[in-house]
């Protein structure tokens, strides 16, 4: 907090002197209702006229603004109304009616989704969501990422169990395709990938994402999410859809927002401040601004360990264990939420330069350190006499006497930084945007409390394991025209440079085993590695008539570091020209329909697709070397498909995912206020590209494979492969009722939900691609444990239901979410069993109350009936049903099988591998904002 504390006092005073600044100003109040029933209207936005600065209305529909002493007039505006202009009288109070605009049926003019025009969400071809930012605040998450698994029903991200590095950033995805699988973009610019990739057993394994909580959601003006196949119009990372994420441009008022929580255990408080500012400079220019820290302190969620399961597991006497546990029923385990402490900073900027042409820019900056814990090694897993010179570096005392195990922490330090500059204008009907974007993501980890037991008393107890990078540099040109009325061409290209580090740890962190729970990565695994590519588009849309419009995109894409495949042979002249591995061609068609008087729309797409591996997937490489008595140095670990270990499997190398999807839909707007929407989705996707199961030797020890891993000295190997072929299909539906007089206040009603009809292996296990000679020898690249993570680990449904009232100065939502049923398949797990998470429904209530005209006061109480997962043994579909009811109706064996996956009930609300929503249970949380 020290740390901090001169940035928040420059922060402040810096606040005081722009309210003081306005001092000489006159102030203006009122109220803003609506025409036809007379009703307040929150959120109505007011601007200066030939001045800029801005204001908007409260809950109740009044507003409070500081205007010039030469200022005479005011202008209203709100979506789906007609703009007036009203002259400032000599009262300085203005009441104002706001008649509704007929013509307008979009909500929001967006430009996501189309690289040629921008269009209205009734317009559009493809189903597109938009959420504001004060959607996003109504949730009282604290993050940008959490904020969302709360209003998008196909959003879905957790926080895993057993954390190491993945406590730096959850993985998310939508409709169940992996985090590498949704393209982030940040007003309308691809936003950088993490430098992590999740190895651990849980959802997103073997791929990464963007860090989300790493945008502040005060600087957030919209967010816009394309759901559908996107890589014709953006490249690689786009099959299952778009996010771009708008930044507040010109200021309506600054605001200073304090917020606090904490679990209804009173344990993960936290604490926040957020200041957002900006000027505007004339009718265009803008400057906007964001500064939060924040602070979250762990919540620890372990249960109550079970002596057999740890007697059996660690061969130790049952009364040793049993001392223990009665002064330590959770065996010291420390899991749930990690803690965590971060600042950001967020500047978005546009400059008009003359009558169509502006210079914009934004950039970014987090820093963020997050505070975990491996599992406690309690004395008899790790016993003073197996190692009495290290551990006595962790007793007290020095002294076997003292010795009651210990429990390595986790440190991990994140930077992340984005930035663009561009000029965008219009000359001759001609539309041109030309930018740079630069981002990168740097991870450094901390281990302590714990030691390299191979180096004995001469083991330090605080390590520096390495870390990882990435970052990227992006050219953009994007150039369109309307030829006629009705016909729109665009075209552009994007050149992108990236790089992928991998930065060694001390020496004493990696040799001889490494540091017990986080062994470092040795010098010969670290390294720097480079591509670029190069791609380029022609999109071109159709308004055959008033209500028919067709769109097309053509897009081609090159990469440095792809091969082709066959040796270089190419079997035909499209693939030789278009289509090698290095190169990928893909389309995008769509097509919408308006009927009704623009009341409903019929709308589908139809598209191929590409995610190239990334550079992470074909260049990291973890592996640990070990002394085997009797066999000499061994190693096991991820080993890069360029390394002789893995080209002696028979493994090829990666080449890009293709996909397919298509896309059908209708949307329905019987009045201004209902509007519903249904979509169809179905997205194919080959050559899949996977972290392999783990692969060491067969029982039998006489095959190619078991010569194979004998001859490189390898235990056991995991690698990246293009190795399954997958089929997602859903329904996604989304329907709003709002704006229904109720007394003096206003109702509304949103209902959205998704549900997925296949999420599997386009036909079966046997289709899983693996290498020969692993095949020979009776083993997969992907177990059933993998295709659990990868394709069932998800809900199968998710809806969300909210309420929400406004009146006065007082507004209340309450939103119901609705987590599916998820399976898991663990490893050890018995053959004829299954995990299975039940159904279940998370109830949020948020009330935001104006103490003032500039003062909101917003309290919530997330999970307000304090229901966490629920999960239960379930007969797998193909398990001998005799054999399996018996063992279900066994309780001791069910419990050996409870034990086997949830760490003998350490995990025992989430297991091993995860859950379908958080364990915290209730949490209060409440925000103070300032408007000035």
């Amino acid at each position: 907090m020290k740390h901090y504390l001169p940035t928040i006092l420059t922060l402040f005073f810096a606040l005081l002197l722009s309210v003081a600044a306005t001092a000489q100003d006159r102030t203006v109040t009122g109220t803003v209702s609506d025409k036809t029933d007379g009703t307040t209207m929150p959120g109505v936005t007011i601007r200066i006229k030939d001045n800029g600065g801005g204001a908007s209305t409260g809950a109740d529909g009044s507003f409070s603004i500081q205007v010039p002493a030469k200022a005479t007039t005011l202008i209203f505006s709100s979506t789906g109304y007609t703009t007036v202009e009203i002259p400032i009288p000599a009262s300085n109070v203005v009441l104002v009616s706001l008649e509704a605009d007929a013509n307008v049926l979009g909500e929001v003019v967006i430009s996501t989704g189309s690289r040629s025009s921008q269009r209205t969400i009734t317009d559009a071809p493809i189903p597109i969501d938009i959420f504001s930012a004060t959607e996003l605040r109504s949730t009282g998450q604290t993050s940008f990422d959490k904020a969302l698994q709360y209003r998008v029903p196909s959003f879905n991200t957790v926080n895993t169990p057993v954390n190491d590095a993945t406590a730096l950033l959850d993985p998310y995805e939508i409709r169940n395709m992996g985090p590498s699988r949704t393209l982030i973009l940040v007003n309308g610019k691809r936003k950088n990938p993490s430098a992590l990739v999740y190895i651990q057993t849980s959802p997103g394994r073997g791929e990464s994402g963007a860090d989300l909580a790493s945008i502040p959601t005060d600087a957030i003006k919209r967010v816009e999410i394309l759901r559908d196949g996107a890589s014709a119009q953006y490249g690689s990372d786009a099959i299952a859809g778009v996010m771009n994420i708008i930044l507040k441009d010109r200021s309506e008022y600054g605001s200073v927002t304090i917020n606090t929580g904490v679990t209804s255990k009173g344990d993960g408080e936290t604490f926040g401040f957020s200041l957002n500012n900006g000027v505007n400079l004339g009718d265009r220019g803008y400057v906007n601004y964001t500064a939060a820290f924040s602070t979250q302190a762990i919540a620890n969620r372990p249960g109550t360990v079970d002596a057999s399961g740890e007697a059996a597991d660690f061969g130790a006497d049952i009364g040793t264990v049993q001392s223990f546990l009665s002064a330590h029923p959770d065996a010291g385990n420390v899991n749930g939420q990690p803690a965590n402490t971060q600042g950001k900073f967020l500047i978005n900027v546009g400059l008009p330069i003359g009558e169509t042409g502006e210079w914009y820019a934004n950039a970014a900056y987090v820093a963020k350190k997050v505070n975990s814990f491996a599992n406690y090694r309690t004395p008899y897993w790790r016993p003073f006499s197996s190692n009495p010179d290290g551990f006595a570096l962790l007793s007290p005392n020095g002294q076997e006497s003292g010795y009651q195990g210990y429990v390595p922490t986790f440190e991990g330090d994140l930077s992340d930084y984005s930035g663009t500059v561009g000029f965008r204008t219009e000359n001759t009907g001609w539309k041109s945007d030309f930018s740079f974007t630069t981002g990168g993501n740097q991870q450094l980890y901390t281990v302590s409390n714990t030691v390299n037991r191979a180096l004995g008393g001469g083991s330090p107890v605080t390590f520096k394991p390495g870390g990882y990078s990435f970052s990227h540099n992006v050219f953009n040109i994007d150039v369109s025209k309307a030829f006629r009325e009705n016909l729109v061409l665009g075209l552009g290209s994007e050149f992108r440079a990236e790089k992928f580090g991998i930065q060694a740890g001390d020496t004493s962190s990696y040799v001889k085993g490494g540091a017990d729970s986080f062994p470092g990565i040795d010098a010969p695994n670290a390294g720097e590695s480079n591509r670029y590519n190069f791609g380029g588009y022609v999109d071109l849309g159709w308004d055959i008539t008033p209500a028919f419009l067709i769109n097309g995109t053509v897009r081609l894409e090159k990469y440095s570091d792809l091969g082709r495949p066959n040796g270089g042979k190419q079997s035909s002249f499209y693939q030789k020209a278009f289509d090698d591995d290095s190169k990928k061609l893909v389309y995008k068609v769509s097509s919408r329909y308006k009927l009704a008087g623009d009341r409903a729309t019929i709308r589908a797409s139809y598209s191929t697709g590409f995610r190239a591996p990334s550079l992470h997937q074909a260049n990291l490489q973890i592996a640990q070397a070990s002394f085997v008595p009797g066999q000499g140095i061994q190693t096991k670990g991820i080993f890069n498909n360029r390394s002789a270990q893995v080209k002696a499997l028979g493994v090829p190398q990666l080449k890009p995912e293709s996909s397919t999807n298509f896309t059908a839909g209708i949307g329905l707007q019987p009045s201004r206020n209902f509007n519903i929407s249904l979509d169809y989705y179905y997205i194919k996707v080959k050559d899949r590209i996977i972290l392999s199961s783990e692969i060491g030797p067969t029982d039998a020890g006489n095959t190619q494979l078991d010569q194979v891993l004998a001859n490189n000295g390898i235990v056991a190997i995991s690698f990246f492969t293009n190795g399954i072929n997958t089929i997602t299909s859903g329904i996604d539906l989304v329907a709003s009722y709002r704006n229904i007089a109720l007394g003096s206040g206003k109702l509304g009603f949103n209902v959205a939900g998704n549900y997925t009809l296949q999420s599997e292996l386009d036909g079966g296990q046997a289709s899983v691609i693996t290498p020969q000679l692993i095949k020979d020898a009776g083993r997969s690249v992907f177990d059933e444990t993998q295709e659990a993570l990868l394709l069932t680990s998800r809900p199968r449904f998710k809806a969300v239901v909210g309420i929400d009232f406004g009146m006065k100065r007082i507004s209340v939502n309450l939103n119901n979410t609705v987590f599916g049923p998820t399976t898991f398949r663990q490893a050890g797990l018995s053959s004829l069993l299954k995990t299975e998470f039940k159904t279940k429904v998370v109830t949020d209530l948020g009330i935001t109350l104006a103490l003032s005209k500039k003062i909101d006061l917003g309290i919530n109480v997330q999970n307000l009936l304090n229901v966490l997962p629920e999960w239960q043994f379930k007969a797998r579909e193909n398990a001998n049903t005799d054999a399996a009811n018996a063992l279900l109706n066994d309780r001791a064996a069910l419990m050996v099988q409870s034990n086997l996956i949830t760490f003998n009930q350490r995990y025992a609300v989430v297991t091993y591998d995860g859950s379908h929503f958080s364990q915290l249970g209730t949490t209060l949380a409440a925000s103070l904002t300032w408007k000035f």
